[in-house]
């Protein structure tokens, strides 16, 4: 890749996502900060820029299993839906029990298991509602774009008028879950048990990682190749700005 230095982090990931290792071991967002080149990058946390390149093509010698680029729209939808939704839903209760019985037990010693509680109460909230807009709103008039064009039949302009509307809200909330997971990490100590932490600390100190590291991806994926090639799609159709809005 030419010129790597002033190569945004976002396109990095997308071109090879095996790439996200050498970002996740310098603590450099890739998902939600992919939008800033990887000179920035390094610089914002005091990164050896000549150090991570080196890593990074290191990296590229190795292909990726899988071209998530090269995917249709529709499957890819299909994917993150069946994949990183259901992973949501289905790890949030468990997360949800663990926390309060830490709360419970170790609370009294470790005051910051009540912020990070909280914290994930709230994203749980909010990531829910969040991916119900994408399922309802977002991801069928993305797929209705793709089965227009290969299909030949006409597509009414959407009731959001434009599809940077929903997906500049979908890129804010990202933001947002990308800033509590941050804290998250933080107050847990990168999610490092205390020596003085029960098994049941020590599973949810793993299974929170391993929820952020799954919602890394997914915004990633979202962020940095579903939503760009949406808005490319989009802008294909040439709605005339006084053709009626679809239902």
């Amino acid at each position: 890749m030419e010129n790597l230095a002033q190569t945004k982090i976002g396109k990095i990931v997308a071109n090879n996502y095996k790439t996200s290792a050498v970002f996740t071991s310098h603590n450099i967002d890739f998902c939600c900060g992919g939008g800033i080149t990887l000179e920035e990058a390094c610089k914002n946390k005091n990164q050896n820029l000549e150090e991570v390149i080196h890593e990074l093509e290191e990296t590229f010698k190795t292909k990726d299993v899988f071209n998530w680029k090269e995917m249709e729209l529709d499957k890819l939808i299909d994917m993150i839906i069946e994949v990183h939704h259901r992973y949501v839903s289905a790890t949030i209760p468990a997360l949800q029990l663990y926390l309060e019985k830490l709360c419970r037990v170790h609370g009294g010693r470790h005051p910051e298991l009540f912020e990070i509680r909280t914290l994930f109460e709230e994203g749980a909230v909010a990531l829910q509602n969040h991916m119900s807009k994408e399922e309802m709103i977002l991801f069928p008039y993305i797929k209705a774009m793709v089965q227009s064009k290969r299909n030949g039949f006409p597509l009414s302009k959407p009731h959001f008028q434009d599809i940077n509307n929903p997906i500049h809200m979908m890129e804010s909330e990202h933001e947002d879950e990308g800033e509590r997971y941050r804290r998250i990490s933080q107050l847990s100590g990168v999610y490092d048990c205390p020596p003085d932490g029960c098994q049941t600390f020590r599973v949810t100190y793993a299974l929170l990682q391993e929820f952020e590291e799954d919602l890394h991806k997914h915004i990633h994926l979202e962020n940095n190749i579903l939503f760009p090639k949406a808005q490319q799609l989009f802008q294909e159709f040439n709605f005339d700005q006084n053709q009626p809005n679809s239902l």
